[in-house]
């Protein structure tokens, strides 16, 4: 009989996100998962399966977390145009406080996107649950009267995403300022 885990999955999957936000799926070796995890290489594999089913686990982990984040940001108080600002302002603070950290999808869309057809469809996923998230609070919006009724909430969602992605790159390279200019500009669409 085996000896009994000594960690929990979760635990060890939010150490090697960490590793792999940092320092790209490329470039964080198993030894560098070992040591950030405090599990030996066989009993990570073991666990694991792979270095590839564990950054797989580590990109659901983020989604989960940035999913619980847009809810929240999304049910608050305000209008549709205050609390979407709100949280894109957030976003691209976050990206600029720590630069070469950024945003762990937009980071391994850059490295393995359109190079990889998992890889792809993973972050697709993630993408279309923060989409949808969006699309609802710009739906509230229609019906509470802080967006105009002709607006799509699909293609404004769609709209707001692709400005995320942009001020994902931009904060590697621009401050906040700038950041926020774009926000402002973006938000104008609602």
């Amino acid at each position: 009989m085996g000896r009994p885990r000594a960690f929990e999955d979760e635990d060890v999957v939010e150490r090697a996100m960490e590793a792999f936000w940092i320092n790209g799926y490329a470039n964080t070796s198993p030894a560098q998962l070992a040591e950030c995890t405090g599990i030996a290489k066989g009993s990570l594999y073991n666990a694991f399966g792979s270095k590839r089913e564990l950054f797989e686990r580590a990109l659901d982990r983020y989604d989960r977390m940035g999913a619980e984040m847009t809810t929240d940001f999304m049910s608050r108080p305000g209008s549709t145009r205050e609390v979407i600002g709100d949280y894109l302002r957030n976003l691209a603070d976050s990206d600029t406080d720590d630069p070469a950290r950024g945003c762990l999808v937009a980071n391994t869309a850059l490295e393995l996107g359109g190079r990889d057809a998992e890889i792809d469809r993973l972050l697709r996923t993630i993408t279309e649950r923060n989409l949808t998230i969006l699309a609802g609070r710009i739906d509230q919006g229609r019906r509470d009267g802080d967006v105009s009724r002709d607006t799509d909430p699909r293609v404004a969602a769609e709209f707001l995403m692709n400005t995320v992605a942009g001020l994902r790159i931009m904060a590697k390279s621009y401050d906040r300022r700038v950041l926020h200019r774009i926000i402002d500009t973006a938000l104008t669409t609602l």
